[in-house]
């Protein structure tokens, strides 16, 4: 069986929606990354990286956002979940996730990870101030050239669209509004009304 890795408030949402959408039969390990979880030793021998999420499988264990919804789509094909029939469209998939990951998922993490790349408090506030600006412009380039509509890919929905809902909910929270981005927003709210993504939500409320 599987079993996912995972915190609340982190990318590690768009795998544990992934697999809800393929339903697969998995395990789920709720992590408190504020009070450092990641950084226990029980943890760094499932992932030395302290970071989720972390899949487990009977294979081994895999980490970062798109292998783990690459994996998820291809270990459930009957769900759908990515365009695996065809190379080029699968391809545009993996752009589309490795996107979220190296560059918006970047720009959220100078909020309050700026330690990563500096130890000055000064470029560290240099790079907090500067999320919202460097948010908005990855936000304008999604909603004007890569959300194709109704769903990222465009008429299926895919790991995709679960990555983009994950990572436009942190945006409020690092002081842009999502309702300059009206398809982003729609989108958003289509996400939000699957089934799949409500039994996710309705676990982190419980």
């Amino acid at each position: 069986m599987l079993k996912l890795f995972h915190a609340w408030g982190s990318c590690s949402l768009a795998s544990l929606i992934a697999l809800e959408e393929a339903g697969a039969d998995y395990d789920l390990a709720v992590m408190d990354t504020a009070a450092g979880d990641q950084r226990r030793p029980d943890y760094l021998a499932v992932n030395p990286k302290g970071r989720v999420p972390a899949l487990v499988t009977d294979r081994g264990i895999l980490t970062e956002t798109p292998a783990i919804l690459a994996f998820i789509a291809q270990s459930y094909p009957q769900a759908n979940l990515a365009p695996l029939g065809d190379p080029f469209a699968f391809a545009r998939a993996q752009a589309f996730n490795s996107y979220l990951c190296s560059t918006v998922h970047v720009a959220h993490a100078h909020k309050h990870r700026g330690h990563r790349w500096t130890d000055d408090p000064m470029a560290q506030a240099a790079m907090t101030a500067a999320v919202p600006k460097n948010e908005i412009a990855c936000f304008r380039l999604i909603e004007a050239e890569m959300l194709r509509g109704p769903w990222v890919l465009g008429e299926a929905y895919s790991v995709c669209d679960g990555y983009l809902f994950t990572v436009g909910g942190w945006l409020a929270g690092d002081g842009v509004d999502i309702g300059q981005f009206p398809k982003v927003a729609a989108h958003a709210e289509r996400v939000a009304a699957r089934p799949a993504v409500r039994k996710v939500l309705a676990r982190r409320a419980a």
